[in-house]
């Protein structure tokens, strides 16, 4: 029977739970600004994230905007407004941004950082086979996904991805009881269905006993 872990108190959890983590959707995601986006705590940051990378897959996708090409019209339309607002500081209210503030903070390179050195080093154990399941599962997936990327351009898998990643963990926190039994249920009938075609297929299929196999 598969286990799905324990609670914080140490008892077992009901079955719906969807993945058995023993940790919060927020605690995966650094408690940072990371898990605000990804879990819609700052919403406005967010919805201008979400609607910025969607405003670029439009102009790629169905505008057919060249890269280079739209990178030098943002640069020239950041340029002019950065001239002008420097220029009428005293009249606008705002002052124009610092240059500090616009840096990257250091928590936030450490955060990318590590993160990309961990999944190198997942890639890495993962190529070496020790674990030869998790190894025969992802080299299905790639070779699926490669399949699909025949049919879609590259941007529009990584906007669908970025799409999943935005929306998904924020859906599933507000309706994770939903969710939750949905994939319990799903988990036990796909689990019920394996143990009947065990029971009525597999075990039915003849088998040289013991003293067969010795003398074979």
């Amino acid at each position: 029977m598969a286990s799905y872990g324990r609670d914080s108190k140490g008892t077992h959890p009901s079955p719906g739970r969807l993945t058995g983590l023993q940790r919060s959707l927020r605690d995966i995601f650094g408690r940072g600004i990371v898990a605000d986006i990804l879990l819609w705590e700052n919403k406005i940051l967010s919805a201008a994230i979400l609607s910025g990378v969607t405003i670029l897959w439009l102009l790629f996708e169905v505008a057919e905007y060249n890269f280079i090409t739209l990178v030098c019209y943002i640069l020239c339309f950041l340029m002019i407004i950065l001239f002008i607002w420097s220029k009428t500081a005293g009249l606008i209210p705002m002052s124009p941004p610092r240059i500090d503030e616009i840096e990257l903070s250091e928590s936030t390179c450490i955060f990318v950082f590590t993160n990309l050195n961990w999944l190198l080093k997942q890639f890495y154990e993962i190529s070496c086979g020790k674990n030869l399941k998790l190894y025969i599962l992802i080299l299905a997936f790639l070779w699926v996904l490669s399949i699909v990327g025949e049919y879609f351009s590259s941007l529009s898998l990584l906007y669908f991805g970025f799409l999943c990643l935005e929306t998904l963990p924020a859906l599933y926190v507000r309706h994770q009881e939903e969710v939750d039994h949905f994939a319990g249920k799903s988990t036990r009938d796909m689990l019920r269905l394996f143990n009947d075609f065990n029971s009525k297929v597999l075990d039915k299929i003849p088998r040289a006993s013991a003293k067969e196999k010795k003398y074979q």
